[in-house]
């Protein structure tokens, strides 16, 4: 029976059966992309220029390959906003759950985010790897686990001194670190938030899709490091769901460090606690980008409410939309 018992727990805890037994939907089904994650007929299309290939020093022997977005409306005389993705392949895919370079060009068009370059960095390889897809992310084939679950500061040492210094030479970015964002998915968003932490004068705006805050390197342990630490000029958004991993192990057993949902409340408390700018949403959905995907414009707004703007009535520029720049 306390068998029987633990593997109902499980199924519930995956959205398949609800707490009579019953069979439920895929929670996943209810998260749609919104226009601002489509093509639209008259938006200005940005450039993605790549791929480029990143040597490491900080992780010796690998490479990152990484993908440039390069919005209509950038002008090299003006510094330009910076967000950078982890996962680089899946946040670019056209066909996958987020297509952030569709979100820039229609947020940036109307002027709801600031003129930004994107970066879409894949984790790092050996060349002899394979490049991670949106079947095999990289986590038994490249440097993946490695680089994004250790709570140490060498991701973001490929972030800040090896990416930046060679994006500084081909674009003009600002080197405001409010002006600079970072954002992945599960480990990618931990990693994310890694950066922000270690090169907080470098990066300040995280966000977090299903984050791993959960014991595969000690990640877990980022809600006491926040309490305990003093506070930093983070703003975050952290996105999750009641039905992403929920630390059910073989044999029904229950282990809260490897409870994504938990620990992803344990850090949103923490931060609160602390003062930190941050938001969150927790939904139904499963470990994926369903939901991240459905809500990512508005989650990009938010990051970015503080770009400059004008309340000028008689500014017409203003009040258009943002035009490519002039060759």
């Amino acid at each position: 029976m306390k068998n029987a018992l633990c593997c109902l727990a499980a199924l519930c805890a995956a959205g398949s059966l609800n707490q009579l037994g019953a069979q439920e939907p895929n929670p996943d089904q209810y998260y749609k992309l919104g226009p601002d994650s489509l093509e639209q007929e008259g938006v200005p299309k940005g450039t993605i220029r790549g791929p480029f290939t990143l040597p490491s020093q900080a992780y010796p022997g690998t490479q990152h390959t990484y993908w440039v977005y390069v919005p209509a409306q950038y002008d090299p005389k003006v510094p330009a906003s910076l967000m950078i993705y982890n996962d680089g392949q899946a946040f670019m895919a056209p066909d996958g759950d987020i297509r952030a370079q569709n979100v820039m060009d229609n947020l940036i068009y109307r002027r709801e985010l600031p003129v930004m370059i994107g970066v879409f960095i894949n984790p790092g390889r050996r060349p002899d790897q394979p490049e991670p897809n949106l079947h095999e992310w990289g986590d038994r084939t490249t440097n993946r686990p490695a680089e994004y679950n250790s709570l140490d500061d060498r991701y973001a040492r490929v972030i800040c001194d090896e990416l930046m210094p060679v994006l500084n030479k081909d674009y003009n970015i600002s080197k405001d670190p409010e002006r600079r964002g970072i954002g992945g998915s599960s480990s990618g968003a931990i990693a994310a938030f890694t950066v922000a932490w270690e090169r907080p004068n470098e990066f300040r705006k995280v966000l977090s899709s299903v984050g791993s805050f959960v014991n595969l390197r000690g990640g877990d342990a980022y809600a006491g490091i926040v309490s305990k630490s003093e506070k930093k000029p983070i703003r975050i958004f952290l996105q999750d769901g009641r039905n992403d991993n929920r630390g059910m192990g073989r044999g029904g057993v229950y282990d809260e460090r490897r409870d994504w949902f938990l620990q992803n409340v344990r850090l949103m408390r923490a931060l609160t606690a602390k003062g930190y700018d941050v938001n969150y949403a927790f939904g139904m959905n499963r470990h994926g980008q369903k939901m991240s995907g459905a809500i990512w414009p508005g989650m990009m707004r938010w990051l970015w409410r503080d770009h400059e703007f004008s309340t000028d009535p008689n500014n017409l520029l203003e009040r258009s939309f943002a035009a490519p720049a002039k060759p």
